[in-house]
């Protein structure tokens, strides 16, 4: 039976409350949360919901769901109000973030799903902080990550994060994308239990470059890169001119796509299944999907929010668990 740890993520956003909503289905895996308990129940009262919460037991393997959690408890340091961000329970998030890892590591848990977190409080409280996907290499010593983004449709992988646009091209060097590519094409066979996974390689520059009319990156780094690696065995096509990439043709024969920055294939992806897309972080030593929306603090304690996102993280990391070697 597979054991899925959860962060609920911001304690005054929309992510307890999916995690309570999840919870009212049956299931035939155990759910567990880390997360504050009296928060989550306060949570469960205020959206009218029946929740029974067990604490975790690595040595009791049960499924959760029909109104019941088993949980792994961090305490708040101040009382959650949804909708309402407070800088003293920063602290609490990473905490949370850091029972999941250590359990993922020490095999209590099978996978980590992480509901969404507002970088903006935790920089406040001072804490430095750039995202999950970065502090999850952090915490795993993990010297190089890779964000991919998913839909059943489509998956797209990033050369470059949360970059300003100005920095992109200084950051696309053959080192860097020897990596990211080694560890897209990895990981899609290691945890999506792909053969030869095809990637489509995305140029920088507008119509990849215009033959270095119109940059000279692609000249000088993408395609001497893409040609050494597919001498290497990995099956990749690029780089191709990203407007005309995403057509429907052509990711036809496609397992993923390599996008050069965060808004140059995240837009598309997210147009086409926003709401129902799961991120996943690459090259860790653990299984990490998360959902692909923000805190939603206007719609926390409303129970309006949609729980289809967290609901795909689920499927995706369940998907991988049993693909994983």
């Amino acid at each position: 039976m597979d054991k899925l740890i959860v962060t609920p993520g911001e304690p005054a956003g929309i992510g307890p409350e999916l995690c309570i909503e999840y919870a009212q289905q049956p299931h035939d895996f155990q759910m567990i949360v880390a997360v504050d308990p009296d928060m989550l129940q306060a949570r469960a009262t205020l959206l009218n919901l029946p929740l029974k919460l067990v604490l975790f037991d690595p040595e009791i393997l049960a499924p959760s769901g029909s109104g019941m959690l088993y949980y792994s408890p961090v305490k708040l340091a101040e009382s959650a109000i949804p909708g309402t961000l407070n800088k003293h329970n920063a602290p609490y998030i990473l905490q949370t973030l850091d029972v999941a890892i250590q359990g993922c590591l020490n095999k209590d848990f099978d996978a980590l799903i992480t509901g969404p977190i507002h970088k903006g409080i935790i920089n406040e409280a001072g804490i430095p902080f750039t995202g999950h996907t970065e502090y999850l290499a952090a915490q795993t010593d993990t010297q190089k990550v890779v964000m991919m983004l998913a839909t059943e449709e489509m998956r797209v992988a990033l050369a470059t994060t949360h970059l300003p646009l100005k920095d992109v091209s200084d950051a696309i060097t053959a080192d860097s994308l020897r990596q990211v590519l080694t560890i897209l094409d990895h990981d899609l066979k290691s945890k999506y239990g792909l053969t030869s996974p095809h990637i489509l390689v995305c140029g920088l520059n507008p119509h990849a470059g215009e033959d270095g009319h119109l940059g000279k990156e692609e000249l000088d780094v993408i395609i001497p890169l893409v040609e050494q690696l597919k001498n290497e065995g990995l099956n990749l096509t690029g780089p191709l001119p990203a407007d005309t990439l995403f057509a429907k043709k052509t990711l036809q024969t496609a397992d993923a796509v390599l996008a050069m920055y965060h808004d140059q294939g995240l837009p598309v992806l997210k147009y086409q299944g926003f709401g129902q897309a799961v991120n996943v972080t690459l090259g860790l030593p653990i299984i990490r999907t998360s959902v692909d929306h923000g805190t939603a603090l206007d719609l926390a304690g409303t129970g309006q929010a949609s729980m289809g996102s967290l609901s795909y993280a689920i499927q995706v990391a369940r998907q991988m668990i049993n693909s994983f070697n």
